[in-house]
Parts: C-alpha cells; structure tokens; sequence
C-alpha cells in the first residue's frame, strides 16, 4: 500500500511562486511513478506532470512548461511540484498520484492507484 500526503498548497498572486510537496510511504520513490494533476469544480481531474521512478523520465502538460518543475528527494520519499510565475488559470486543487506497474508515461487519472488529499491553490490576478 502506498500513501500520499500533500502540503504547500495557498493563495497567492500572479507571478508568484509556490511549491508543493507529497511525502510518500509505503514504497521507496525509487520504484514509483509519480505524478501531479489538479482539478476544478465542475471538470475532471487533469494531468499536469509525472515522473518515472525508474529512467527518470518526464513529462508535462503544455501549458506549465517552463514554469512548472518536478523533483524527487529520494533519501526522504518527499516528490515535489515546484510552480513558477503562476497564474489565475493555475487555480485548482492540486492531487498527487502514484502508480507501481508496468513504468511507463500515463496521464489518466484512471490509471493511477494511490491518491493524496489534494491541496489548493489560488492564483489571484
């Protein structure tokens, strides 16, 4: 079983930053595919970066590239969202999310197994 607890969620304004953190247990980081998506009232979760546990392979959702970085501190099992030059559009509850097997890109929510509480984020203008 793998569990997930996200902090670092807030309000701030554009062109702030923020960063957001998932300490994990249960597994070591170094075998599990992570990843960030946030949601909306009213629309479905979307992806907006993973990470592979093993290659270290990434992707992101085009609309954060560039201001939007993904890391992971092995040693603590801490895998973290660092936010850039937010904006309004940015505002959401963001979720991490952890899956086991096969490791590979996936960017569905429904392929994703372990869940945080979600965090929000508030980006005024």
């Amino acid at each position: 079983q793998v569990r997930l607890v996200e902090s670092g969620g807030g309000l701030v304004q554009a062109g702030a930053s923020l960063t957001l953190s998932c300490a994990v247990s249960g597994r070591s980081l170094n075998i599990v595919d992570m990843a960030w998506f946030r949601q909306t009232p009213g629309k479905e979760r979307e992806f907006v970066a993973v990470s592979l546990g093993q290659g270290g392979r990434t992707q992101y959702k085009d609309s954060v590239k560039g201001r939007f970085t993904i890391f992971r501190d092995t040693p603590k099992n801490i895998f973290s969202l660092e936010m850039n030059n937010l904006q309004p559009d940015d505002t959401a509850v963001y979720y991490c999310a952890a899956r086991l097997w096969p490791p590979e890109v996936r960017i569905r929510a429904s392929e994703y197994s372990y869940w945080g509480q979600g965090t929000q984020v508030t980006v005024s203008s």
